[in-house]
This record gives structure tokens, C-alpha cells and sequence, in this order.
């Protein structure tokens, strides 16, 4: 049997982490899997979420900073899903210049420190356009000079079964004395799994974790009648007094509701002014578990914290179905077994090429 003992850095509420644990690949007589050695986030609910959905032990609840990485167990494989506040698309776009930039440095040090066969980073489609996608340079070349052969690509995880727009760039790293080729996983071949599919097929009962109803003000509700699936309370015919007051604010989820027949809109760690997500047919936001089934963690997966504290984890994940896929295919690259894989779409960003004049390869 050959498993890999995961560390994680910016764990959260272990999007990653609960995909890592199911991934699993068996090969003639050898099982391929993965256990967790160790994790830290500097959140303490989502630290909590973690050790009661994935382990209990050697969960770090710290500033990164503050990690003593020679107290932590042996560790031959590593995911850090590093703060996208600074890159993503939404915010002042402060690059290495903001507080949560730099932070990415911790998974590098990491990587020197244990030296893990393989390694999985996450991050915010804007890191391609952040100072015209040198940020996103600078990065690769320095996880590439620790020692480690890279494959970055810009996932579309609604093609991956996920019911949700959701597009992020995951860098996967394999130390290059293993001399081992990751291929991307070739999307499923199947039709996008719709928000209501995914929220309604099977029904959630009335007792799932995480189901609370939030309550609408009458103004609210009233907004809502007039908007129709997949508008927002830009797009739509309101009355005078229900318009928003906000000089050139047109963002498209402030009271957008969902479209039932087709895959939501990212789900975000926001919720406040109107992005909380809306029901494609009810006036109101959605539950978490609600938002928490568009992310594709199961229902037994029970979160910890108030409710926007809930919500922002969930917002915060990678979606376990999409980096199941991914992490199984990391699998299948140590047990050399073939597997359905498309080119990786961020060559404009490989350190191991010539720059291209186009700069925008990942974002098309």
C-alpha cells in the first residue's frame, strides 16, 4: 500500500481536505491513498470544522506565521490553498503589495522544509491578471526552484460535476528526482449539473446541520418578487423605492437569483448588501447547507461557528468533488496508470518556456 501523509497550509474547513480523504486508487495488488499528518489555519471555527469532519489531532490553530514546522509530523505531500484576498477580482487587487500577497512564501518554505513528493496549491483565477500576470510568474518560478516539475491550470470545476461556475487555478507540483509527468484531468463527459439538481436531488431534511433559514425584511422579499431567475436588482424592472442607491455599483450578484437550469454562480465567503445567493423560485437567500451542497461537500459534513462564519468557510473551499478528481489523478500519476488528460491552458505562464505576447491563456 502506498499513502501519502498530507499537510495543509491555509487549511479552512477542508474543502481539499475531505477530497483528499476519499480519493483512492487501487492498481492490480497496491492501494494509492492519502492520510492526514497535518493542518493550520489561522480561523479558529473553520479549525474546529476540521478536526470534527477530518481529524482530530495536529490540527493548528495559528497565525502561519507562527507555525513551527520542525514540531510537525513527517509529512510527503502538501496543499495550500493560499489567501486570494489581494488577487482576486473582487477588491482593490493589491497583489505582493497587500497583507494576505506574500503568503503563498509559507507554502514555499514548507516545501524546502519537508521536501513532500508532490504538492497542490489553490488560487483565484484573477492571480492571472494581478500586475498583468507577473504575479502569477513569480510565483511558478519560485515553486519551480525549490526542485518540483509544475502544471498549472485553470480549472472550470462545472466540468467537473460541480453545480457551480467556479474557476480556479491549481498548481500541481511532483519533485523532479521522482521524474513523474502529471497529466490535467480530462473534464467528465457528461451534461453541467444544474443548481436545482444539486440542491433538490435528494431533498435535504429539515434536521440537516447548517439549515437554518435567514430571515427576509419585508423590503427584501418584496425586491425579490420582482426579480426572475438569473436577473439581479440591476437587471431587473423595479419600482422606484425598491431600486439600490449605490452610484455605480452594477455587480451582478447583489440579489441575483439563481438560474434552475443551469450550474449557480460562485459562491462567495461574502454575504452582506445582497450576495447572500437567492433561490431561483423562493424570495429568499439560501440556507448554508444549501450553498454547502453547490460546493459538493456531503450533508454529514457539519460546520462549526456562527452562521456567517459558516457561510464564509464554505465560500472559502475548493469544492471536494472537483479536487477529488484531481488528487485521484495525482494518484494515478504515481501508480502509472493512464488516464483521460487534456494540455494544460496556462502555458503563457510555464517557467520553462519563452513568454508568450499573450498574457490572458488562462482567463479565455
Amino acid at each position: 500500500m502506498t499513502e501519502f501523509r498530507l499537510g495543509e497550509l491555509f487549511c479552512g474547513a477542508g474543502g481539499l481536505a475531505i477530497a483528499a480523504k476519499i480519493a483512492q486508487i487501487n492498481h492490480k495488488t497496491e492501494k494509492f491513498s492519502i492520510t492526514h499528518a497535518w493542518a493550520n489555519d489561522y480561523n479558529k471555527d473553520a479549525c474546529e470544522t476540521y478536526r470534527q469532519n477530518i481529524m482530530q489531532n495536529n490540527v493548528t490553530h495559528c497565525d502561519v506565521a507562527k507555525l513551527e514546522m520542525e514540531k510537525l509530523p513527517p509529512t510527503d505531500a502538501l496543499a495550500f490553498g493560499f489567501p486570494c484576498n489581494d488577487f482576486s477580482a473582487v477588491g482593490e487587487k493589491k497583489g505582493f503589495n497587500g497583507s494576505y500577497g506574500p503568503l503563498y512564501r509559507y507554502g514555499i518554505e514548507a516545501l524546502e522544509y519537508f521536501r513532500p513528493k508532490w504538492f497542490l496549491a489553490e488560487n483565484v483565477r484573477g492571480l492571472c491578471n494581478t500586475h498583468d500576470g507577473e504575479a502569477l510568474r513569480v510565483i511558478l518560478k519560485e515553486l519551480a526552484a525549490t526542485g518540483y516539475d509544475i502544471v498549472p491550470h485553470l480549472y472550470r470545476f462545472e466540468q467537473y460535476g460541480v453545480p457551480q461556475t467556479r474557476h480556479r487555478i491549481i498548481i500541481i507540483g511532483t519533485r523532479k528526482d521522482l521524474k513523474l509527468t502529471f497529466q490535467v484531468p480530462a473534464p467528465l463527459n457528461e451534461p453541467p449539473v444544474t443548481c436545482q439538481e444539486a440542491i433538490e436531488n435528494p431533498p435535504i431534511t429539515d434536521d440537516a446541520p447548517n439549515h437554518e433559514f435567514t430571515k427576509q425584511s419585508p423590503r427584501v422579499v418584496e425586491r425579490l418578487q420582482h426579480i426572475k431567475e438569473d436577473q439581479n436588482a440591476f437587471t431587473a424592472e423595479l419600482p422606484i423605492h425598491l431600486r439600490l442607491r449605490v452610484r455605480g455599483a452594477t455587480i451582478s450578484q447583489i440579489y441575483r437569483r439563481l438560474n434552475s437550469a443551469k450550474p449557480a454562480y460562485t459562491v462567495t465567503g461574502s454575504g452582506g448588501g445582497g450576495t447572500h445567493i437567492y433561490h431561483w423560485r423562493e424570495n429568499r437567500a439560501l440556507t448554508n447547507r444549501e450553498r454547502a451542497r453547490l460546493q459538493t461537500f456531503p450533508d454529514t459534513f457539519v460546520f462549526c461557528g456562527p452562521k456567517g462564519s459558516v457561510r464564509r468557510q464554505i465560500g472559502m473551499a475548493v469544492p471536494p468533488k472537483g479536487a477529488r478528481i484531481i488528487f485521484e489523478a495525482l494518484l494515478k500519476t504515481f501508480a502509472d496508470i493512464p488516464y483521460d488528460h487534456v494540455k494544460p491552458n496556462m502555458e503563457t505562464f510555464s517557467t520553462n518556456k519563452a513568454q508568450s505576447e499573450d498574457k490572458q491563456t488562462c482567463i479565455k
